[in-house]
C-alpha cells in the first residue's frame, strides 16, 4: 500500500514538472521572435483590450501560431503512440506509415480539382487521404504470414509514402498548383489564422479523448492480443475506433502544418521511460511533451536565423533521424 502511494506521488509529479514545461516553452515561444516582446505584453494582450505594435504581434501571429504548435505536437505523438501500441511496433510513426504522404497527396487531387476549397474541405481531403495511404500500408504489410512485423511495416511505409508523394508531386506540377501545395506541405506553422484553429482543434480534442477513454483497453492490447481477447475485449471494434482516432490526428495535423514525421516515433518512446508501459499515463504524457516538443522547434525555428525562419520539419527531422536510427540498432528499445 506505501509503494502504491509512493509510486502515484513520483506519477504526479512527473505530470506536474511536465506541465511546468509546457508552460515555460509556451511563454518562451510567444517572448522570443524576430521582434522580441515582454511578459507584460503578454500580460496585456490576454488581460485587457490594449493595442500596441507588440500586443498586435502576440495576438494575430504568435498566439494563433503557438496554439497550433500545441495542438499538433499534441495530436502527432498522441497518434503515434496509438500506433505504437496497436501494432507493438516501436518504428510506428504517421509520417512514417503512409498517412501523412497519403494526406499530401489528397490535399494536391483537391487543390488541383476544386481550387475555391474552403479549409474545412481540405481537411476532410486530409483525413481521407490519411485513410487511403494507412490502408495500402497495413493491407500491403498483412498480404504474407507474420503480419505486423517492425521491419516489413516500415518497408511498406517507405514503398508506397514515396508512391504517394510522386504522385502529389505529379499533380502539383502538371496542373502547376505546386505553389500552392508546398504552401501546405512544407512542414511549418506560418500563416497559422483563428478560423483554421477553430476547424481543427475539435477534431484532435475529441480524438485524444477518445484515446484516453480506450487507454486501458490499449495497454492491454499492446502486451498481448490474446489476454485481451481472454479479457472479454472487442479488440477488433476497439481497434477500428483507435485507428479512426489515429487518422482524424495525423489528418488535422497535415491539415495545419504539412509534413511532419518522427514526432509521433520520439515522444512516446521518451514518455515509456518516464512513465511506464500504462496507456493511461502515456496518452496525456505523450500529448503534454509533443506539445512541448513542438513549440521548442517552432520557437527555434523562428529565432536561429531571425528574422528569417527555419523550416520546423528540418528542426525536427535533424532530431528525429538520430532518434529513429538509435531506436533501430538497439532493436526498438531506445530509452524504453
Amino acid at each position: 500500500m506505501k509503494k502504491d502511494k509512493q509510486q502515484s506521488i513520483q506519477l504526479l509529479l512527473k505530470f506536474l514538472a511536465a506541465f511546468i514545461l509546457f508552460v515555460s516553452m509556451f511563454l518562451v515561444s510567444i517572448i522570443f521572435g524576430a521582434a522580441d516582446t515582454t511578459m507584460k505584453d503578454i500580460w496585456l494582450t490576454l488581460t485587457s483590450n490594449a493595442t500596441s505594435s507588440a500586443i498586435s504581434i502576440i495576438r494575430e501571429i504568435r498566439l494563433p501560431r503557438e496554439v497550433g504548435a500545441i495542438f499538433v505536437g499534441a495530436a502527432l505523438a498522441v497518434s503515434g503512440a496509438i500506433m505504437q501500441g496497436i501494432t507493438r511496433n516501436p518504428l510506428a510513426d504517421p509520417g512514417l506509415l503512409g498517412l501523412s504522404a497519403g494526406a499530401n497527396t489528397a490535399l494536391a487531387i483537391t487543390i488541383a480539382f476544386i481550387p475555391s476549397v474552403n479549409y474545412f474541405g481540405i481537411m476532410v481531403a486530409c483525413f481521407i487521404g490519411a485513410a487511403v495511404g494507412s490502408f495500402l500500408v497495413f493491407g500491403i504489410s498483412t498480404m504474407k504470414k507474420g503480419g505486423f512485423s517492425p521491419l516489413r511495416i516500415v518497408l511498406a511505409g517507405s514503398a508506397i509514402s514515396a508512391f504517394l508523394y510522386a504522385i502529389g508531386d505529379g499533380i502539383s506540377i502538371y496542373f502547376k498548383v505546386a505553389k500552392n501545395v508546398s504552401m501546405w506541405t512544407s512542414g511549418g506553422l506560418i500563416g497559422t489564422t483563428w478560423g483554421q484553429l477553430q476547424a481543427i482543434i475539435p477534431v484532435i480534442l475529441i480524438g485524444i479523448i477518445i484515446s484516453i477513454v480506450l487507454s486501458r483497453q490499449l495497454t492491454i492490447l499492446s502486451l498481448n492480443e490474446e489476454v485481451a481477447v481472454g479479457l472479454g475485449q472487442k479488440t477488433t471494434q476497439i481497434k477500428i475506433i483507435l485507428f479512426v482516432v489515429i487518422i482524424l490526428l495525423a489528418g488535422a495535423s497535415v491539415a495545419l502544418v504539412g509534413n511532419m514525421a518522427f514526432i509521433g516515433l520520439m515522444i512516446p518512446h521518451i514518455v515509456r521511460a518516464i512513465v511506464g508501459t500504462d496507456y493511461r499515463y502515456i496518452i496525456p504524457m505523450s500529448a503534454i511533451l509533443g506539445a512541448s516538443f513542438m513549440l521548442l522547434a517552432d520557437t527555434l525555428g523562428r529565432t536561429l536565423h531571425s528574422p528569417y525562419e527555419t523550416p520546423v520539419f528540418a528542426i525536427v527531422s535533424l532530431i528525429g533521424l538520430p532518434f529513429f536510427l538509435i531506436i533501430v540498432h538497439k532493436g526498438g528499445k531506445a530509452f524504453s
